[in-house]
């Protein structure tokens, strides 16, 4: 499983990164509110369940302001996908099966493992919506498809 998470989130770093570009070349869609909202709440899932698998602490307040402009959005976009990657090219197995808690879900304890998988299961939907906002104001999304994705394994390109 860790080299399915692994590419996963190899994915999810190329497509977000994706999607951030393509947003960016129109001033309308890099303006727009939605969008912006849409990429951060990814982003804001994304760098949660980070801290919560690292131990670390996560001010949600703080974290939950949406940025002012893709282009911030974009530079933390990055810097967490590069933090997720540290992360999963070090894990074992024994890191996927411990068991982590969150106070929005009270009572319930989740592996590791399936808090990653909701990461990028979570993260691509919010990206189809992203997709179909982006294109609804003209603009055009690259491919999210994991499938094709994995024919070159493309790495994240940020600029």
């Amino acid at each position: 499983m860790i080299t399915m998470l692994q590419d996963l989130i190899r994915h999810q770093g190329h497509v977000n990164a994706s999607m951030l570009r393509a947003i960016r070349r129109h001033e309308a869609t890099a303006q727009d509110l939605e969008l912006r909202r849409l990429m951060h709440h990814i982003l804001l899932a994304n760098r949660f369940w980070l801290a919560l698998t690292l131990g670390q602490p996560f001010a949600l307040e703080a974290e939950s302001q949406v940025p002012g402009s893709i282009d911030t959005l974009a530079g933390r976009f990055q810097e967490t996908h590069t933090r997720e990657l540290a992360w999963i090219l070090g894990v074992q197995e024994s890191d996927l099966a411990r068991r982590i808690e969150t106070p929005f879900f009270p009572g319930s304890s989740f592996s590791v493992e399936e808090a990653w998988m909701q990461v990028c299961m979570h993260s691509h939907g919010h990206r189809s919506q992203c997709a179909t906002r982006l294109r609804s104001l003209g603009g055009t999304p690259s491919s999210l498809d994991f499938i094709l994705w994995l024919k070159d394994r493309p790495a994240a390109e940020w600029t």
